[in-house]
């Protein structure tokens, strides 16, 4: 069941309402052709964090716009998916849809990772920068550090959830959990003495994989999960990661695995930086979902 938002009048014929998970999965193939390599299975991890928080624009009933907001807590929102169709840019839908879905995050901080081309749009907006990302991408080698990384079993959820929340600015545990079990995801979790020191995922993206997050305490904890994550993968097959400047391990340990940088993006708030682990996080989770 879709949501309708009041109409707006900057883009005549447009209507924005709610999207259903069969409506993203058109918009999952246009961030596709757009380059940004989502994983095959994302809709399905993405949609069910805020069914509210996806929105698709139409003009005569077909999709020409989306855009997902999506409410992670009372606190905090994470922007993404901000596509027009383009054989209908430069017309106004963009900035139409924006402004029909943007109250769905109300008072709430929200966070979005901004591909060079829209960077002055959000400033506009009232966004500001909080740091840079990079992502990196390749056919990794082999480092042989992958002791100690270890498949995810149900009885280490809970502690993963944990993890992840001082590494992300809200508590996500049913995302998390959605995300390591999902068909097609690889999990691997480090433990030092019984406890969580890192957790990455991979998964099928429309162009070779894709690691994210990659959380870790330490490079060699990372590197141990990076190894872990990428051994089933053929000679032939490429990863990316996206990995935060805040990092300054993250870079050397992309280039020690192989990896060329291949595109930026820069992280922006709508306020103050939220307080995390930044040094744990060697790969974000997606550009779409923060």
């Amino acid at each position: 069941m879709t949501r309708p938002v009041p109409r707006t009048g900057d883009a005549p014929g447009l209507t924005v309402a709610g999207a259903s998970l069969e409506d993203w999965h058109l918009i999952a193939e246009w961030a596709a052709a757009e380059g940004w390599n989502p994983g095959r299975g994302d809709a399905a991890c993405f949609h069910p964090t805020d069914p509210a928080g996806f929105f698709i624009g139409r003009v005569d009933g077909s999709p020409v716009s989306a855009l997902s907001i999506v409410t992670y807590s009372p606190r905090y929102a994470f922007l993404g998916h901000y596509l027009v169709r383009p054989d209908l840019r430069g017309r106004g839908i963009g900035l139409a849809t924006w402004r029909a879905a943007f109250p769905h995050a109300g008072d709430r901080l929200v966070g979005l990772d901004a591909v060079p081309a829209q960077q002055d749009n959000y400033r506009r907006s009232g966004f500001r920068p909080a740091h840079g990302t990079v992502r990196w991408g390749g056919r990794p080698a082999r480092t042989g550090t992958a002791g100690g990384a270890r498949p995810v079993t149900p009885e280490l959820l809970p502690a993963i959830g944990a993890y992840d929340r001082e590494c992300f600015p809200a508590d996500r545990a049913a995302f998390v959990t959605r995300w390591l079990t999902a068909p097609g995801h690889t999990a691997r979790v480090r433990l030092v003495d019984g406890r969580v020191s890192g957790y990455g995922v991979i998964r099928p993206g429309h162009d070779g994989h894709r690691v994210g997050p990659l959380f870790a305490d330490t490079a060699g904890d990372a590197a141990a999960l990076l190894d872990s994550l990428t051994a089933h993968l053929g000679p032939e097959d490429e990863v990316a990661v996206d990995m935060p400047e805040t990092q300054g391990e993250a870079a050397a340990l992309a280039r020690d695995l192989g990896l060329t940088p291949r595109f930026p993006t820069l992280r922006m708030y709508t306020g103050p930086a939220p307080e995390i682990r930044a040094e744990r996080v060697f790969g974000t989770t997606t550009l779409e979902l923060g």
